[in-house]
């Protein structure tokens, strides 16, 4: 700990974790510029109060997502492609959680709206490349449905232990290829005028709109992660339940196969609650400035908020797999307690 900092904590009095997230925030060189962060707009008073729905939402969605890793670890039954692309998506949207709660929570606790330049770089670097490996694991999932339902009977040949890793591995490596060169550019460019984010936390689009200089080959290189990730993803995943379709519509609606159409209602949802935000808020960028402030805030922490919420609410209540599961470790849980 430096002097200067210990001589302001004695000074002013206040909280040692204040402090240390003011430290953290303002990481930056004297040479480097500072980025200010809004909250709510229009509530700042009430920023203390807004922290509770907030932080409960963050710890439903962390302890949620725990669950699934937990759950998917320890039950024989629930080792399968499917379940393991499951315990992926979960450990990305624990990453995206952690990755934006200490400055929304920052704003909200402490009233910290200022953020160094290299800690703004690192959170969007891993906020674009989480965000990337999730869509690649959301386009494995929608593989793995696709092979159960049109090719059950070479599942496991094809869908193999070895399988897995490599699509994972795929997707993360994807992710960290083509965002990487994002804060490079971003460090390169200088920036002017009072630097303030749209959102409560960094955002490419958001910082690039900041920069001074030329910034066309850094905006078209960011479109084409955009076409390369997402765009791809989604028709895939498109084309994927369009071959699903068919296959239920030439087998009749009688057949089995109509039943594991079914499986696919967890996936489906999982898609429409990651992309329609991430949609969503591409919009609103490209009319920003007609766009009012509460609806831009509400749509930004949306994106990032929901999905790692609502995703293991979503298997948790259609899932027959992980209901069992859940019912088996909690009547043992309670079968213990009760001895």
């Amino acid at each position: 700990m430096n002097a200067s900092f210990q001589k302001g904590l004695q000074t002013t009095g206040q909280p040692f974790c204040l402090h240390l997230t003011m430290l953290i925030f303002n990481n930056s060189s004297p040479n480097w510029p500072t980025f200010s962060f809004i909250g709510i707009p229009g509530l700042e008073a009430a920023h203390i109060w807004l922290s509770i729905p907030f932080c409960l939402l963050y710890l439903v969605g962390l302890v949620g997502n725990v669950l699934l890793l937990i759950l998917v670890r320890a039950e024989q039954n629930l080792h399968e492609p499917q379940f393991y692309f499951l315990a992926m998506l979960a450990l990305t949207d624990l990453g995206l959680s952690l990755s934006t709660m200490p400055s929304v929570l920052a704003i909200f606790w402490f009233d910290v709206h200022h953020i160094g330049l290299d800690a703004c770089l690192t959170q969007m670097f891993f906020i674009h490349t989480l965000s990337s490996v999730e869509s690649g694991i959301l386009v494995a999932m929608a593989l793995d449905r696709l092979v159960a339902i049109c090719a059950p009977l070479n599942y496991t040949r094809i869908l193999t232990h070895y399988t897995v890793v490599c699509l994972s591995g795929a997707a993360l490596l994807r992710g960290a290829a083509l965002l990487a060169p994002l804060p490079l550019f971003l460090r390169a460019f200088p920036f002017c005028g009072a630097n303030i984010l749209s959102h409560s936390y960094c955002y490419y689009p958001d910082m690039l709109n900041l920069a001074c200089g030329d910034v066309t080959f850094s905006s078209v290189y960011g479109l084409i992660c955009v076409l390369c990730t997402f765009v791809v993803d989604v028709v895939f995943i498109i084309a994927s339940y369009m071959k699903i379709l068919g296959t239920i519509m030439k087998l009749g609606i009688q057949d089995r196969n109509w039943r594991s159409l079914q499986t696919c209602a967890c996936h489906i949802c999982t898609v429409l609650v990651f992309y329609l935000p991430l949609i969503s808020l591409a919009v609103l960028h490209r009319y920003s400035q007609e766009t009012p402030p509460i609806l831009y805030t509400t749509m930004s922490n949306a994106y990032l908020l929901m999905t790692p919420l609502l995703n293991p609410l979503v298997y948790s209540l259609k899932s027959r797999q992980i209901q069992a599961a859940l019912r088996k470790r909690f009547w043992v849980q309670r079968v213990i307690a009760g001895e």
